[in-house]
């Protein structure tokens, strides 16, 4: 007589997410955003702002509420105003506009991306061709360009090496914008320096600290997930970049969100690791909604995967300080934004 042993239950995998780290508002951003703050917290509304302070939609959103203007163009800005340039930078035409119009400026610009600036600048005088890696229409790459215009070409991506048409193959430099993909632009100068073999590279890499940092760490989980979620807006190039990313690393399937609210049930059907992430214009509250809602989901168990450890901030603008101490404020730098302790199982 034989018997049959009663088959055993499946086993259930635990849900768990990997939350990334770094993540969220680099110090540019921090900056940027404080420097609004500051400037309606010091001077009253209305403070105008040329185009979006950073990209990303809450930012903007709760900005405007506290009485921000956004602006496209600086001729948009009654004479005589307060504006406040974003941290992608402009050029040397919307700085002089701004002059004309005699507009009390306020310089956010990432000072990442002034140095990219200089950059070109420096470059132009020596006469090279400068070819930027980056995305035609940025805000960021339009300043850039701006400071130069006359020897600067953008170079999308690497399927448009073979477009490019120098004077002087032994007089060519490539700088970049400052949140590409950083596997991408290495693959475009890998091919740029294939058809000009006299390539310079700029004195430092360009793509920051930030942009880096967190396409590592997503790179880091990836290959874990079944689904990665990175927290940031459309426009932002940072973000967008995270999903590429994670794709590539190794990902079953990665969105985009703004926030919470754009997370599809089916996303989460059959999938036991989420990995989260978010752009360097992210607050962090908009991770913390996103965390929730897993975890409603049964997404309890949260393990933060760190690949390295951010602590640099930058002064808040020469012009604000000024404006600061004259009211007898004077903050040296601005605030980090504060994290909350990670949800427990």
């Amino acid at each position: 007589m034989s018997v049959t042993s009663p088959e055993r239950p499946a086993e259930t995998k635990t849900k768990r997410v990997l939350l990334a780290a770094p993540r969220g508002y680099c110090a540019g951003v921090d900056r940027a955003v404080v420097a609004v703050e500051k400037a309606l917290e010091t001077y009253g509304a209305p403070v105008y702002v040329r185009k979006e302070i950073v990209h990303n939609k809450h930012v903007v959103e709760t900005l405007r509420e506290r009485g921000a203007i956004f602006v496209n163009e600086t001729d948009e800005v009654p004479e005589g105003s307060r504006l406040v340039f974003s941290a992608h930078g402009v050029s040397p035409a919307v700085r002089a506009s701004a002059v004309a119009r005699s507009l009390d400026t306020i310089d956010a610009t990432c000072p990442l991306v002034t140095k990219v600036h200089k950059e070109a600048v420096r470059f132009a005088k020596d006469d090279y061709d400068i070819l930027l890696i980056g995305h035609t229409g940025h805000e960021e790459v339009e300043g850039t360009a701006g400071e130069a215009p006359d020897h600067v070409q953008v170079v999308n991506s690497p399927d448009e090496v073979d477009q490019v048409v120098v004077r002087d193959p032994d007089k060519v430099v490539w700088i970049s914008q400052t949140t590409l993909s950083v596997d991408e632009t290495m693959e475009t100068v890998r091919r740029l320096r294939e058809k000009f073999p006299s390539l310079q590279d700029p004195p430092s890499d360009d793509i920051c600290y930030a942009t880096q940092n967190r396409q590592v760490a997503v790179k880091k989980l990836a290959p874990e997930c079944d689904l990665v979620i990175v927290v940031g807006s459309a426009n932002s190039s940072n973000s967008v970049r995270l999903v590429e990313v994670a794709l590539q690393a190794g990902a079953t399937a990665s969105y985009r969100v703004d926030r919470k609210t754009e997370i599809k049930d089916e996303w989460l059907e059959g999938v036991t690791t989420v990995g989260v992430t978010s752009g360097a214009s992210v607050p962090e509250i908009l991770v913390e909604d996103v965390l929730a809602h897993l975890a409603d989901h049964g997404f309890g168990t949260v393990d933060e995967v760190r690949t390295a450890t951010e602590d640099l901030m930058f002064s808040l603008p020469r012009e604000l300080r000024a404006g600061l101490k004259a009211a007898g404020d004077e903050p040296k730098r601005p605030r980090r934004e504060a994290r909350k302790e990670l949800p427990q199982a």
